[in-house]
C-alpha cells in the first residue's frame, strides 16, 4: 500500500459511535450485550488500523501493492461478529478421538456412560440431595451416594472420594504418616503425567520418604529392615505407565499386608487405574484388581475414578473403617472433596459394575475394549468406500492393520489389534492435514505415521463416521 492509500484507508474507518449505530450491530447487541459488543467493536477497529499500518508498500520488482482492508459496514460487522463468537464460544468443547487411545488424557480420558450423563443433566438443572438426609432433613456426608456401592463392589469396610487420585494419595499420607516415614520401593517412585512425581507427593503430604530396595529388585526383607518406630505407613505404588521386566522382583501386596499387621503399621496400596473387572476377556492382562488388594488385607486402597472405572475425574479411597474415618476428619478432605456433578456421574458409573456382564453394552470404555477385529474391519471398509466416492481421486484411502492403546497409564505395554483408515494426500503433508483436522468444528484428532494420517475406528464413537467424512472433505477442499 502506498502512503496515500493508507491515508485514505484510515479516513474510511468509521468512528466507534458511528460503527455501533449501524443497523447490523443491533442484533449483535441483543445477542451478546452492549458492553461486550462495544469492547469488541473497539478491538475490531483497532485490528483494521493495525493491518493498514503493517501493510507493505509496493515491491521493487513492480508487483502491485496489496489492497487496503475492507472497511465497509458489512465487512466490519462480519469481523465484529467473528470476534464475538470466538470470545463467547467455550474453549472446552467436544472433539473426535480418532487416535486409537481409548482413555486419552488430553481429550478428557473416559467417555462417560449414558447413565452418567443423564445423572449429570438431572443434578445440574437445579437443587439436589447432595448432603441432606430425606428422613431427618439433617446434614449428612456426601460420601453416602457412592460409599455403599464401593463397599459392595470391592468388599471394603468404608469408602470416601477425593477430586483425583493424586489428591487421594496426598490425603491418605497426610492422615496416616504426617511427620513420619513412609516405606516405598525405589522401583515404585513413579512420575505420572505433568511431571507429577511420587517423591514430590510424599513431601507435599508432610510424610518422609523412606526408600528401600533397588530399581529392579526389592525384597520383603528390605521392608522388614526399614520398618521402625518412625514408620507411619508402608506404601505400594502401581507402576501405572511403565513396566519393569526381566530380572525384577517385588513383594506381593499379601506379603506387605502381613508385615504391616505384624508390625502395627498401616499398608496403603495406590493402584492408579483401579480395575474392578478382569481385563483378560478383552485380551489384556497385568492390571491388578481393586478387590484383590482388599482381600489381601491392605488397610487403604486408592485408585482413579476416570480411568478403568470410566467415570468422572475423581480419586476413590477404600479400606478399613477406622482409617477412612480419620481421613474424612482431615481438614484437607474438604479441600479435596468432590462436588455434586462428580458424585452424580460417579454413582451412575459405579452402578454399571453391579452387572458386569452388561458392561460392553452400557459402558463406552468397555464397548471399545470389546470391539473385535472383524467389527472394526467392516466399519473401516464401509467408511473407506464412502470416502473414495467423496474425496478427490488423488487422495489415497486404505484400510490397514493397527494397534490401539488403553491409555492414561493403564496397561501401558499391551495393545489391542485394530483397523485404521489411512489417508495419503500427495502435495499435502500429513502434518498439515492433521492441523486442518484439529481446527475443524468439532476438532478431529488423528495420528500420523510416516506419510499417512491414521484414523483408528476403535475410538471413533458411534455416529461420528459421517462427521469424519465431512471434515476430511472440507480439509481437503
Amino acid at each position: 500500500m502506498t502512503d496515500m492509500t493508507k491515508t485514505t484507508a484510515y479516513r474510511n474507518i468509521p468512528s466507534l459511535d458511528a460503527f455501533l449505530s449501524e443497523p447490523g450491530v443491533g442484533p449483535l447487541v441483543d445477542r451478546f450485550g452492549r458492553e461486550a459488543v462495544t469492547a469488541s467493536a473497539r478491538d475490531a477497529l483497532g485490528d483494521v488500523r493495525a493491518a493498514i499500518a503493517a501493510a507493505p508498500g509496493p515491491a521493487t520488482d513492480g508487483t502491485a501493492a496489496p489492497d487496503a482492508p475492507d472497511v465497509s459496514a458489512p465487512a466490519l460487522i462480519d469481523r465484529l461478529r467473528s470476534r464475538l463468537e470466538r470470545k463467547f464460544s467455550p474453549s472446552l468443547a467436544p472433539a473426535v478421538n480418532a487416535t486409537g487411545v481409548i482413555m486419552h488424557s488430553g481429550l478428557g480420558r473416559a467417555v462417560l456412560p449414558a447413565a452418567a450423563i443423564d445423572s449429570l443433566n438431572a443434578v445440574a438443572s437445579g437443587y439436589s440431595t447432595l448432603a441432606l438426609d430425606l428422613e431427618s432433613g439433617q446434614r449428612v456426608s456426601r460420601d453416602r451416594h457412592v460409599e455403599s456401592l464401593l463397599r459392595e463392589l470391592t468388599g471394603a469396610e468404608a469408602a470416601t472420594v477425593a477430586n483425583n487420585n493424586a489428591a487421594a494419595t496426598v490425603l491418605i499420607l497426610n492422615t496416616l504418616a504426617r511427620g513420619k516415614e513412609v516405606v516405598v520401593s525405589r522401583g515404585q517412585l513413579v512420575e505420572i503425567g505433568g511431571s507429577f512425581r511420587m517423591p514430590d507427593v510424599m513431601a507435599t503430604s508432610g510424610a518422609v520418604l523412606r526408600e528401600v530396595g533397588t530399581t529392579n529388585k526389592t525384597h520383603l526383607r528390605d521392608y522388614e529392615a526399614a520398618v521402625t518406630e518412625a514408620t507411619g505407613a508402608i506404601l505400594r505404588v502401581h507402576h501405572s505407565n511403565y513396566r519393569i521386566v526381566g530380572f525384577a522382583e517385588e513383594p506381593s501386596i499379601e506379603d506387605l499386608a502381613a508385615l504391616g499387621r505384624a508390625r502395627g503399621v498401616p499398608v496403603v496400596d495406590d493402584l492408579g487405574s483401579g480395575a474392578l473387572v478382569d481385563l483378560a476377556p478383552f485380551g489384556l492382562t497385568d492390571e491388578p484388581l481393586v478387590q484383590s488388594s482388599v482381600r489381601a488385607g491392605a488397610d487403604i486402597v486408592c485408585f482413579s475414578g476416570d480411568k478403568l472405572i470410566g467415570g468422572p475425574q475423581s480419586g476413590i479411597i477404600i479400606g478399613k473403617s477406622a482409617w477412612i474415618q480419620k481421613i474424612r476428619k482431615n481438614p484437607l478432605a474438604r479441600a479435596f472433596r468432590c462436588g455434586k456433578l462428580t458424585l452424580a456421574a460417579l454413582e451412575s458409573t459405579l452402578k454399571l459394575f453391579l452387572a458386569p456382564d452388561k458392561l460392553t453394552e452400557r459402558h463406552p470404555i468397555y464397548r471399545m475394549l470389546a470391539l473385535t477385529p472383524d467389527e472394526l474391519s467392516r466399519r473401516a471398509k464401509k467408511l473407506a468406500a464412502s470416502l473414495r466416492k467423496s474425496l478427490p481421486a488423488s487422495v489415497a484411502v486404505s484400510v490397514e492393520d493397527g494397534a490401539s492403546q488403553v491409555g492414561s497409564g493403564a496397561v501401558p505395554v499391551e495393545t489391542l489389534p485394530t483397523k485404521v483408515l489411512a489417508i495419503r494426500t500427495p502435495g499435502l503433508a500429513p502434518e498439515e492435514l492433521s492441523r486442518r483436522l484439529r481446527f475443524s468444528t468439532p476438532p478431529v484428532f488423528a495420528r500420523i505415521h510416516k506419510d499417512a494420517v491414521l484414523f483408528d475406528v476403535r475410538t471413533i464413537q458411534p455416529g461420528e463416521d459421517a462427521l469424519i467424512e465431512q471434515t476430511l472433505i472440507k480439509a481437503l477442499s
